[in-house]
């Protein structure tokens, strides 16, 4: 609902200026680039219920704080930079303490169906929210939608206080405070020392950025390029969430049926393909609508099918007491590349053409397939055992030369919350 409530709220409340909305639209992303590396550190030296808790009342209080302003007649752009940065932050450390909890409340067997169970939920509110967000900013005003989503985080965090398991403390803040950039890097470590890792990263990674090239570019296309009315854009944008939604509503059974690997390189494919296909859309109004449907079916099913088998194999591969700094780590990558790919998209849709971008920024994305299909996920059919000493002969001199490792063993203890 934010995502729709909070550009509004400045554009017409406060009559926001085109530069005063592109801070704001980068502002959410400017946590993952400065806190996404040591996000992983803190977020285990607390319990993860804890931490799942207090990044919901903290984006109650932010998002809260907006509508309270707005009555008082006090509420300025500034605010509103302030909201997005900090409560980018919490959703940062909710994302990473999240996937990090996972693997401790499912056993491994359920891992592949708890992953899809939250990408179908994603992609449901996803496609939900939006609309719910709109319709609440014709009825009540944006400020007042802002409200109701801060109501929205404070019930989920009731709900997370419910779970009886409090997470594991994985390392004491206390004994290890010196050590962040050792720790940093053994996240780091985590996800370039393992094979299969550092295939899912990079290519995540190629198809964010990617994938962001083609979103920036993709509402000025339906409009400029084949002159679709708003109400067709909205449709054409929600077949898009539907799919998503059928998408992780198979995720499970596709990948049992061909392996985490090959599924996840089809869903890179997928997605690939999606651009080359909004790009070939000419011809009759009834064509066109053809053709965009069957872009946006690969748009939404494409990124549910590669998201939950990347989210799957690092829970199921990574070493539970690193898994945090491996999820930051890949956020950090994955979620820095989009600001780039935002830059480059609107860069090549001034210098060439909408059409041509999203042929660019399919081929991209390809690249990214590839870098998937070379990789050892060509092969693999089900999850493989954690790897022992699979690290990366370059990380491990990186941080001996320039982080030696701390001589006595990172206490690591359970939590008693």
């Amino acid at each position: 609902m934010t995502i729709v409530a909070l550009p509004l709220t400045a554009v017409v409340y406060l009559h926001a200026s085109p530069a005063q909305m592109g801070i704001l639209g980068a502002a959410s992303f400017l946590p993952h680039l400065v806190l996404g590396l040591p996000a992983g550190v803190w977020v285990d030296r607390m319990p993860y219920r804890r931490t799942l808790i207090l990044a919901d009342l903290t984006q109650t209080l932010l998002l809260g704080s907006v509508p309270v302003l707005a009555v008082l007649g006090s509420l300025q752009i500034w605010h509103l930079y302030v909201v997005a940065v900090l409560a980018g932050v919490g959703n940062l450390f909710e994302t990473v303490t999240a996937q990090s909890f996972t693997p401790i409340l499912v056993s491994r067997r359920q891992l592949l169906p708890a992953n899809s169970a939250l990408m179908l939920s994603n992609a449901t509110v996803n496609t939900t929210g939006s609309v719910l967000g709109g319709a609440l900013v014709s009825l009540l005003t944006a400020p007042v939608a802002i409200a109701a989503d801060a109501v929205t985080f404070l019930l989920a965090g009731l709900c997370k206080a419910r779970i009886r398991t409090s997470g594991p403390v994985v390392v004491s803040a206390g004994a290890h405070r010196q050590h962040l950039r050792a720790d940093i890097l053994e996240g780091l470590r985590a996800v370039f020392g393992h094979r299969i890792i550092r295939a899912v990263t990079l290519a995540a990674a190629v198809g964010a950025l990617a994938g962001q090239m083609q979103n920036v570019v993709l509402v000025l296309y339906l409009v400029r390029d084949l002159s679709l009315s708003p109400g067709l854009v909205g449709v054409v944008v929600a077949i898009g969430g539907v799919a998503g939604i059928l998408g992780a509503l198979v995720a499970t059974r596709i990948t049992q049926r061909i392996g985490p690997g090959r599924a996840f390189v089809a869903g890179m494919f997928l997605a690939a393909m999606a651009g080359l296909v909004l790009a070939a859309a000419a011809g009759p109004l009834s064509l066109v609508l053809a053709v965009l449907a069957m872009a946006q079916l690969l748009r939404g099913t494409g990124p549910s099918l590669y998201g939950v088998n990347q989210q799957t194999l690092r829970q199921a591969l990574i070493a539970p007491v690193l898994l945090s700094r491996a999820n930051a780590t890949w956020r950090f990558l994955v979620y820095g590349t989009q600001p780039l790919g935002a830059l480059l998209g609107g860069l090549l849709g001034s210098a060439l053409n909408l059409r041509a971008t999203l042929i660019i920024s399919s081929a991209v994305m390809l690249l990214g397939t590839v870098i998937a299909h070379v990789s050892p996920l060509r092969s693999l059919r089900e999850l493989p055992a954690q790897e022992a000493g699979d690290e990366s002969t370059a990380l491990t001199e990186w941080s001996a030369a320039f982080c030696p490792s701390p001589s006595e063993e990172v206490p690591r203890a359970a939590s008693k919350d």
